[in-house]
């Protein structure tokens, strides 16, 4: 019989919980634990799992034990492991699991600072606070059974923190974030000092950056798309073509016979992720002032953007420009949520808000002396958020809410269907980067404080 022990209080909530339900689970709860469940899933827990979370708990000292689960489709168990909380595990999505297991007394403390009345944000602000004042310790056992709630693609589930129907509850989010950046020395105030991009000589103003591998499809799309683009000044189209097998090298040299605007260039290295071919076009001499992202799937609406985006740079005097885009399926045809703007970022709230979402945005464009500074990591997945984060310490990030791209959605994407353990390396490696951020952001407000 699977059985409660009697030191751990019961409760049900909501993932978008209110701070009034926590405080009145706190005032409730007489035992030295809690087991905190979702109202809306179903769980059956495995013999002994209750007894072994507070085990656990007891021989780490911690103020939090989340674990491993299955998961039931309603016809298959599959496994759901969730991954290990890091300083930079900041988003609030991060994957808990519906079940975890509390100690009462920590979650008094953290109830008892809360000052603001969340409406949705109440345990995204818990998990924050007490972060802060032990460990939310990660224990790699399927402890009980989950059933599935959400049947969507990876490639779905993505976009849900910028779709404007969430729109209120991101505020929250960001506003619980803010508040724990400040009180771990993290937190960005909002004065970014002027770039002066006149600086530097450069033989074109813009160059269009195109990494590729084996994207035949759609890499002609791509650089007639870049090459079609309006500017005052002259501008070139830097297409890495990372040793691809499926054709899409021919139809480059083709282009790039017919169009000398064309840099078609194979990186002498077979171990190049993305941001390794980033790295070797934005410090080659063909690169302009400006290096302007485009994937090789995608478009750009018309052929203003590049003037736009090189219009912004002088217009704020910024060290990074980033727009705005449309999701679409493989023929244009626009996918929900549709508009992908990233209101989120606020000139004021930006770069700490960076902090807490999956990603800056898109098409994404750089000062090249300053991002010849940075660079990129050698990865194929998450090296832009990386160089965003490091932009954003030190400068001012120009915004574009109109949409200046085309991003198409296809079973060619890279991240259009992905397992959880996947997702999972995903996520990790992105709470690794927000780690480092972190600790960078903590360092330079210690020694300017220090000043």
């Amino acid at each position: 019989m699977n059985t409660m022990p009697p030191d751990i209080f019961y409760a049900y909530l909501p993932a978008l919980c209110s701070t009034a339900q926590l405080r009145e689970l706190v005032s409730r709860a007489e035992t030295p634990y809690i087991l905190m469940m979702r109202n809306d899933t179903a769980l059956d827990f495995s013999p002994g799992a209750k007894n072994r979370f507070k085990q656990v708990m007891q021989d780490t000292n911690a103020v939090m034990v989340y674990s491993d689960y299955l998961e039931s489709d309603g016809n298959h168990l599959h496994p759901h492991p969730t991954i290990e909380y890091q300083p930079g595990s900041l988003r609030d999505d991060f994957d808990f699991g519906p079940a975890a297991l509390f100690r009462t007394e920590a979650v008094r403390q953290a109830v008892r600072n809360m000052d603001t009345g969340y409406r949705f944000a109440a345990l995204y602000d818990l998990h924050l606070r007490l972060s802060r004042i032990g460990r939310l310790f990660y224990l790699p056992e399927a402890l009980y059974t989950a059933a599935r709630k959400d049947f969507r693609q990876s490639g779905l589930k993505q976009f849900d923190y910028v779709d404007p129907r969430n729109r209120e509850v991101q505020l929250e989010m960001e506003q619980a974030c803010t508040v724990h950046l400040q009180a771990t020395g993290g937190w960005l105030a909002p004065v970014r000092p002027d770039t002066d991009v006149r600086q530097g000589d450069f033989t074109v103003e813009c160059s269009v950056v195109i990494p590729v591998k084996n994207r035949a499809r759609t890499i002609s799309d791509a650089v007639h798309s870049a090459l079609s683009q309006r500017l005052e000044k002259p501008f070139n189209v830097i297409v890495m073509d990372n040793h691809s097998t499926d054709g899409t090298t021919e139809i480059l040299r083709r282009i790039a016979a017919q169009d000398d605007r064309l840099i078609h260039w194979i990186p002498s290295s077979g171990t190049l992720g993305i941001g390794g071919c980033w790295n070797e076009a934005v410090r080659s001499p063909h690169c302009g002032r400006f290096a302007v992202q485009l994937d090789s799937d995608d478009l750009y609406i018309d052929d203003s953007a590049l003037q736009r985006i090189a219009a912004l740079f002088y217009q704020e005097q910024c060290a990074m420009v980033i727009g705005s885009y449309r999701m679409v399926d493989f023929d244009l045809y626009t996918l929900p949520p549709g508009l992908i703007d990233h209101r989120e970022w606020t000139p004021e709230n930006g770069p700490n808000n960076a902090l807490r979402i999956n990603g800056l945005g898109a098409p994404r464009a750089f000062y090249v002396p300053i991002i010849r500074q940075i660079g990129f990591p050698n990865t194929s997945y998450g090296e832009d958020y990386a160089v965003g984060l490091a932009v954003s310490r030190k400068f001012r990030i120009g915004r574009i809410y109109e949409p200046l791209y085309l991003c198409r959605r296809w079973e060619g994407n890279s991240d259009a269907a992905l397992s959880i353990e996947k997702t999972n390396a995903h996520n990790r490696y992105k709470d690794s980067l927000r780690t480092i951020e972190l600790l960078a952001r903590q360092q330079q407000n210690a020694a300017m404080n220090h000043e």
